[in-house]
């Protein structure tokens, strides 16, 4: 993680966000031992973490938990364009869509596009995107989001 702080001059603030911007956040392979790992400890229902009860289930086989998919893409975000911007905090997750179960062995490649730039005061703006997680050429994953982002100092 990077430690640049708002002042650092190569920090990319709320008035240098450019609207409509797409950013590719890179990719994530979902291993079948990470899976088991993140739903045991955080979301075990046994489609989740029980091999056998998922075979049998409506999804014939174990698929990741969607706060799973979301640490994912958060990662992603954060490692691409967050660890760039002068993010001062998140401030909503909406319209959240998990439309597609992701599987052991499933690589996701993420995708965040700025919707619009909105000024509060004179040190910060409201940052409205779209994110999404990749399966190949299918959206397993989508959400509305909101950050505060610092403007740059006079």
């Amino acid at each position: 993680m990077d430690d640049r702080d708002s002042t650092t001059p190569d920090v990319v603030h709320a008035d240098e966000i450019v609207v409509g911007t797409t950013h590719e956040l890179g990719e994530h392979l979902v291993t079948s031992a990470e899976l088991l790992e993140f739903a045991g400890h955080w979301d075990p229902q046994g489609f989740h973490v029980d091999e056998e009860l998922a075979a049998a289930g409506a999804f014939e086989g174990v698929i990741a938990s969607g706060i799973h998919s979301l640490a994912i893409v958060q990662r992603l975000a954060v490692d691409a364009v967050y660890s760039r911007w002068a993010v001062v905090a998140g401030r909503s997750f909406t319209d959240v869509r998990f439309s597609r179960p992701v599987r052991p062995g499933t690589t996701l490649a993420g995708r965040l596009r700025v919707d619009a730039v909105e000024p509060r005061d004179a040190s910060r703006s409201l940052v409205h995107e779209t994110v999404s997680l990749w399966d190949g050429e299918t959206c397993g994953l989508s959400y509305r989001a909101e950050v505060i982002a610092a403007r740059r100092p006079a």
